[in-house]
């Protein structure tokens, strides 16, 4: 798996994607959908409505690289298209037990300190 940095933000699309879309079709919904900027260097994950499915964005500075995996069997923990939610901010540890198959839902974060830059205060989270 790739290695990203402590500044590089993972983000989640609520909700199923079409996975027939590929290096445009996935820019358009980052730039569209989720409001970012995909040159950004950031991460960003789609998945169908089956949820065994699953494709990652990012950009490198020189070019968009798009992963996918499909699962043999199972299907991942995704959350789901809330009314106002169209994209998730997920840790790096949170993102390693999402491929891993772990529902996010049934954990919880132990209370300890971290720095948080105001930008991510206010950003979305997968909670109980």
């Amino acid at each position: 798996m790739f290695g990203f940095g402590p500044a590089t933000r993972i983000y989640v699309a609520a909700g199923a994607t079409d996975m027939r879309k590929h290096f445009d079709g996935l820019y358009g919904l980052v730039r569209d959908h989720l409001g970012c900027t995909p040159e950004s260097g950031h991460v960003f994950l789609f998945t169908n409505a089956r949820r065994n499915r699953l494709k990652l964005v990012v950009y490198d500075g020189s070019g968009l690289w798009v992963c996918s995996k499909r699962l043999d069997r199972g299907c991942f923990r995704w959350p789901d298209a809330g009314s106002t939610m169209k994209k998730i901010v997920l840790s790096h540890e949170e993102l390693t037990l999402l491929l891993g198959g772990i529902d996010l839902k049934q954990t919880s974060r132990r209370a300890w300190h971290r720095k948080v830059r105001e930008a991510e205060s206010d950003k979305l989270r997968i909670t109980a």
